[in-house]
C-alpha cells in the first residue's frame, strides 16, 4: 500500500454507488463536489495539492492524498490507488484550473506554460493514466469556462486561460469520437461566473450569480447521468451571455 492517502474503510454500499475522480479539491467547486458525491454514497478520490480541506470532511468514503496534476510521480500514485483500492473507475471529472490575469502584451511564455500544464496537458496525461481503468458506461467530465467558446467577453486578461480551456473542448469532442466504440463518454461543462476563490483572486469584488455549492450539485448530477444522453458534447452553463 502506498503510503500518503487516507485510509478508507468501505461501508456497505448500493449497487448505485459509483467510484469517483475530481480533481481540484482543496477549496471552491471540487470541494462541494467531493462532500456532495460522498454524501451521496459514492466512493471519491479527492485530488489536490492541499488535502486538509478534504480531510476535514472525515468521511470514509473519500481518499485523499497530495496531488499535483502536472507531474508523473503523482500520476502513478493515482494508477497504484486504483489498481489497489478500486479495480475501476467509473467517472473522471477535470475540475482543476490554473488562471493567469494579464494583459495578453504582458503574458510570457512560462505563464503560457504553467496554465496549459495544468488546464490542457495535466487533463490529457490524468485521463490517459484513468481510461485503462474504464470500462463501457464510464463518463469523464471537463469543467471548461465560456471563454473557450466565447473568449474574454466579460473578464479581459484572461488570454492563456480561456485559450486552454478551448482546447480541452476539443480535446473531449475527439476523444468522446476515439472512444465510443468502448462506450466512454466524454462531455464538457463550459461555466459562466461562480462565485469562488479563484474568481475572487482573479477579479476582486466581482459578485458572480451561482454559488460554488450550486454549480457542484448541477456538475454532480451532470456526471452521474450525463453519458445517458450526452457525448461529445459541450453544455453551456451560464445563465448570461456572456
Amino acid at each position: 500500500m502506498l503510503k500518503g492517502w487516507q485510509t478508507v474503510t468501505h461501508t456497505k454500499l448500493s449497487g448505485m454507488s459509483k467510484k469517483i475522480i475530481v480533481t481540484g479539491t482543496s477549496r471552491g467547486i471540487g470541494l462541494q463536489l467531493a462532500q456532495q458525491l460522498v454524501q451521496e454514497g459514492h466512493q471519491v478520490l479527492a485530488l489536490s495539492r492541499n488535502e486538509d480541506s478534504v480531510k476535514a470532511l472525515n468521511s470514509d468514503l473519500i481518499s485523499s492524498f497530495s496531488f499535483d496534476i502536472t507531474q508523473s510521480a503523482d500520476l502513478k500514485k493515482v494508477e497504484a490507488f486504483v489498481e489497489e483500492n478500486w479495480s475501476e473507475v467509473d467517472i473522471l471529472i477535470h475540475n482543476a484550473g490554473a488562471l493567469v490575469n494579464k494583459p495578453f502584451s504582458d503574458l510570457s511564455a512560462a505563464d503560457f506554460q504553467t496554465v496549459y500544464d495544468v488546464n490542457v496537458f495535466g487533463v490529457a496525461s490524468l485521463t490517459q493514466t484513468v481510461l485503462p481503468f474504464m470500462n463501457a458506461g464510464a463518463h469523464v467530465v471537463t469543467v471548461s469556462s465560456m471563454g473557450g467558446i466565447q473568449g474574454s467577453m466579460k473578464f479581459p486578461g484572461l488570454a492563456a486561460y480561456s485559450s486552454s480551456k478551448g482546447a480541452v473542448i476539443t480535446l473531449s469532442e475527439l476523444l468522446a469520437e476515439e472512444y465510443k466504440e468502448q462506450q466512454i463518454a466524454f462531455n464538457v461543462l463550459a461555466l459562466g461566473a461562480v462565485q469562488t476563490e479563484m474568481l475572487e483572486e482573479a477579479f476582486p469584488g466581482y459578485k458572480a450569480p451561482v454559488s460554488a455549492k450550486g454549480m457542484a450539485t448541477y456538475i454532480a448530477d451532470f456526471a452521474l447521468t450525463g453519458n445517458k444522453f450526452y457525448n461529445g458534447k459541450v453544455l453551456q452553463v451560464s445563465a448570461s451571455t456572456p
